[in-house]
């Protein structure tokens, strides 16, 4: 099967790219949406995706890879459908990339990001995930 490409959303006051960096690994906790966790249900070991630092920021700002399936979320209630997914950081962007330049950009109004704003987890297509990398190469403005 062909890698899948993500965009993961969190709140960097709540748990940041360097956080994750610092930790080497982590689970995606606290997803208590069902289209989200149904992405997460989807996600393989060895998918990427865009970490995302939104409410503050609003950008890309890493690259993390799937490296363990969905398992039970344990914040949730015991019992509960929620899922997590274990993750670990690639690389940060060289430069990161923002919504309001995703929402610019033609070539990416399809993306979940912009359709769907209030996902937390969101598909990314192959072609959307080659076009945010070249725009990280080069700082906007």
């Amino acid at each position: 099967m062909a890698k899948q490409y993500w965009l993961m959303k969190s709140e960097p006051d709540a748990y940041a790219w360097d956080q994750l960096v610092k930790d080497g690994t982590g689970i995606w906790d606290g997803v208590r949406n069902h289209t989200a966790k149904l992405n997460m249900m989807a996600m393989k070991e060895g998918d990427e995706a865009f970490f995302y630092h939104s409410n503050i920021g609003k950008e890309c700002v890493g690259i993390m890879e799937i490296t363990e399936e969905s398992f039970p979320d344990p914040t949730a209630d015991k019992g509960s459908p929620w899922v997590v997914v274990r993750v670990a950081p690639v690389r940060a962007l060289a430069h990161p990339v923002t919504l309001a330049s995703i929402k610019a950009d033609p070539k990416l109004a399809d993306m979940d990001l912009i359709r769907q704003s209030r996902l937390s987890v969101g598909r990314v297509t192959p072609a959307e995930w080659k076009h945010i990398l070249k725009k990280s190469e080069k700082p906007e403005g």
